[in-house]
């Protein structure tokens, strides 16, 4: 196999699917990948209120658990939350970290957010919350739309304890999509849950990557080399 494991965390509504072409052109390569759902992201789970942050956390811990090597963690979106708090758990265990139109969060994202699950908004919504669809096709959104699941109420409203102090010094690696770097290194001092990490990290590196909030679908073969680069430089290829 080539470079460090790959461990794939989608964002909000998504499944393990929304990294499958990213994946095959990994494994194409002769990377070793790992695309995951986290717990209530399954179409059919039956009590996505009862699901718990720490679900979460354990499930994304296991799956890079379950290599014998320090992977590189991939975060889309909303898993920059669950993710970073994962990294707190197996710090020796994780090579480095891409937030993929994300970042390091702490905190809640909506605290007071009190129903069991939070559908997808409508395009426009997502919009203007700023989530562009640059470079979506008709039929990704449609897809999209088909395939997207309730996200949990855990994944907006509870706050993971982070506690070990060796995560800060896990490489990171932001890829800026909707957001250029300059703007959101801007925006850290002023406190944002989803930015919060990134004033404690030590070792983080910005990627321009212009595109849609989901840069699997609209930037694939670009993201994937991102991703490859990373797998390769962790461990020294």
């Amino acid at each position: 196999m080539t470079g460090a494991p790959i461990v794939l965390v989608p964002g909000f509504w998504l499944g393990a699917w929304a990294w499958d072409e990213v994946a095959a052109i990994l494994r194409s390569r002769g990377h070793a990948v790992l695309a995951i759902t986290l717990p209530g992201l399954e179409p059919d789970h039956a009590d996505r209120g009862g699901v718990t942050m720490q679900d979460h956390i354990d499930a994304i811990r296991d799956a890079v658990e379950s290599f014998d090597a320090p992977v590189v963690l991939a975060l889309h979106s909303g898993a920059g939350f669950s993710g970073y708090a994962a990294t707190d758990f197996v710090p020796e265990r994780v090579a480095s970290v891409v937030y993929v139109d994300t970042a390091p969060g702490k905190g809640a994202i909506n605290p007071e957010w009190t129903e069991p699950e939070y559908p997808l908004p409508s395009w426009e919504e997502l919009v203007a919350d700023g989530n562009p669809l640059t470079g979506l096709t008709e039929e990704q959104l449609e897809t999209f739309r088909s395939r997207a699941v309730p996200e949990p109420r855990a994944g907006l409203a509870e706050t993971p304890v982070l506690v070990d102090p060796r995560r800060l010094d896990i490489r990171s690696v932001v890829v800026c999509c909707a957001v250029r770097s300059e703007e959101i290194q801007a925006w850290i001092p002023s406190g944002m849950p989803f930015l919060a990490g990134l004033q404690e990290l030590k070792h983080v590196e910005y990627v321009e990557l212009p595109t849609s909030h989901w840069p699997m679908w609209s930037e694939t073969e670009r993201l994937a080399e991102i991703l490859s680069a990373e797998s390769r430089r962790a461990t020294g290829e």
